[in-house]
């Protein structure tokens, strides 16, 4: 605005102009305004009358000076040849004459060329007014010769703040959380604001409610997103299918369900970490955020964000959109940590649980009360059930220890390969079988089959045969449930499972938690005893 108003006032214009941004943000628009700018018949300025003959033709569509050209749907090179002609000829009625070209990028090639040779040497009464969406499909020489403006997208509290402006001047009734819903529904573009606006007030029979609004964009209310929040927080699973039932029940776009989640985890972020932005931007149907804030870990509230980004991206590869959306909460629940400090403060390592034991490792320790635990009821795993931990890749250039057949040791290499991640995950939960020349045989159950895709499986080889020393190939067969037990993820479990009932059975047989039992009533919280591995084992 500063740019094109200190231009107008100054006279020192240019001859081509090219406004760029999304749809209905209002390139054509400012295009026509400009117009009316130059052409006043009050004389040209920023702020043209709207009144005189000039500026009410441009308004109706009919100033015969200003020609709009839609380059969708005149794209040769024979319809730009028209208007070059025309060019050369001086204005009927203003001073201008003006050219405005609407998605300009949608010309041909030759289209171009021949609208250049114009740009280069244009006649001093004609301007040219160029929009589009994407200033990328246009030629470098044409962009080099226009002023480039790009519009922004409009916020929401611009789009709802125009909305309050014309249902005003219409004299009808609304709610603001319809108001809400509809801006956000508007993706930053004025344009689709105001047609949602129409259609809205179509489906009110001419009320603007908050319910009609979310029927008909297939939204929920932010309650109904809050409750999800709730569960997660609480880590009931029970209530969190509950509300992905009730979410259900509405046939929502489960896509629009899941932004609406990242946006409200997003100001839960803000609220936890910026100082002073709940005075500054909490509103009334956010009231719930601060009390949220307070029983989620900052940590969590990335994890679930990233979550719910990457489960909208991935609805379309669910067998339908509920399946997707309820796992993606799900998978919330799942990665959530053992021990959610409502707090917000930063996790220590003791609370979390004990990663998959060592070899030989040290008696378990809980969370309550550092007392060792008796060898007597906490027996160490056996040994060939224990997994080595994971190690960085390639970070001994010691062999890999191999069994009777020759075979590596599936657990040593994958510590010896520094597979972790995702990996790490496809590696811990299969078995290996043989191995048929260069190739390793990996049994996996039906289950987990869908891991073994690439790049992950060359990723692996890799990864292996560096370990190896030599290139391998990896093939994955299925396998049957009874196999599973044979698995590196189900020794561990059971070594952690055995590392959990002994620190039960510590806490228990503590004097002191038995006195405290028994003269207080004190009672030991279920899931709080947490086993820890001694960092020194």
């Amino acid at each position: 605005m500063r740019a094109l108003t200190n231009a107008l006032d100054t006279g020192r214009m240019h001859h081509a102009y090219l406004f760029t941004g999304t749809r209905g943000v209002g390139k054509t628009t400012i295009a026509r305004i400009f117009a009316k700018s130059l052409n006043c018949e009050r004389g040209q300025s920023a702020d043209p009358c709207g009144e005189c003959s000039v500026c009410t033709a441009v308004d109706e569509g009919r100033f015969v000076d200003l020609l709009e050209i839609d380059a969708a749907s005149n794209t040769g090179v024979d319809d730009v040849r028209e208007l070059i002609e025309n060019a050369q000829y001086a204005p009927s009625r203003g001073r201008f004459k003006v050219y405005l070209v609407d998605e300009v990028h949608m010309l041909s090639k030759n289209a171009f060329n021949a609208l250049l040779k114009t740009l280069e040497e244009p006649p001093p009464h004609v301007k040219f007014l160029l929009a589009t969406t994407d200033p990328q499909k246009l030629p470098v020489t044409v962009l080099s010769r226009c002023l480039k403006f790009n519009l922004k997208r409009l916020l929401p509290d611009q789009i709802s703040g125009q909305m309050r402006h014309i249902l005003g001047a219409e004299n009808l009734t609304y709610e603001e959380a319809a108001i809400g819903e509809l801006a956000r529904a508007a993706d930053g573009s004025l344009r689709d604001g105001l047609s949602l606006l129409d259609q809205a007030i179509a489906y009110g029979g001419g009320a603007l409610r908050g319910d009609d609004v979310r029927t008909m964009l297939g939204s929920v209310a932010r309650g109904q997103v809050l409750g999800v929040l709730d569960a997660l927080a609480a880590g009931d699973g029970e209530r969190l299918l509950a509300e992905a039932t009730q979410i259900a029940s509405y046939s929502p776009d489960f896509g629009s369900v899941l932004d609406d989640l990242a946006s409200v985890l997003h100001r839960v972020q803000l609220i936890q970490l910026i100082p002073g932005y709940r005075a500054e931007e909490g509103s009334d149907d956010d009231q719930a955020l601060p009390a949220l804030a307070e029983r989620m870990t900052p940590e969590d509230v990335q994890l679930y964000y990233q979550i719910a980004t990457s489960g909208r991206r991935d609805l379309a590869l669910a067998p339908d959109a509920r399946t997707g959306f309820e796992m993606a909460l799900l998978r919330m629940l799942a990665f959530r940590p053992g021990d959610a400090s409502p707090t917000g403060t930063e996790r220590s390592t003791s609370h979390t649980p004990a990663p998959v034991p060592a070899p030989r490792p040290a008696p378990a320790r809980t969370e309550q009360r550092a007392t060792p635990v008796p060898p007597a009821t906490a027996p160490s795993p056996p040994r060939d059930t224990a997994v080595a931990p994971p190690a960085p890749a390639l970070a001994s250039s010691a062999p890999v220890p191999r069994d009777a057949n020759g075979l590596p040791v599936w657990e040593a290499l994958i510590a010896q390969a520094g597979l972790r991640g995702p990996l790490g995950l496809l590696a811990q939960n299969a078995v290996l079988r043989e191995r048929d020349g260069q190739t390793l045989v990996l049994a996996l159950q039906p289950v987990h089959m869908h891991l073994a895709v690439e790049p992950m499986v060359s990723q692996m080889e890799e990864r292996i045969g560096q370990a190896l020393g030599e290139r391998i190939r990896l093939r994955f067969v299925g396998s049957s449930a009874d196999a599973a037990v044979e698995t590196p993820a189900a020794r561990a479990a059971q070594a952690r499972d055995m590392a959990q009932s002994a620190a039960e059975q510590a806490i228990e047989g503590d004097p002191l938690v038995q006195s405290l039992k028994r003269d207080f009533g004190a009672k030991v919280v279920p899931q709080s005893i947490k086993p820890i591995v001694d960092s020194r084992s």
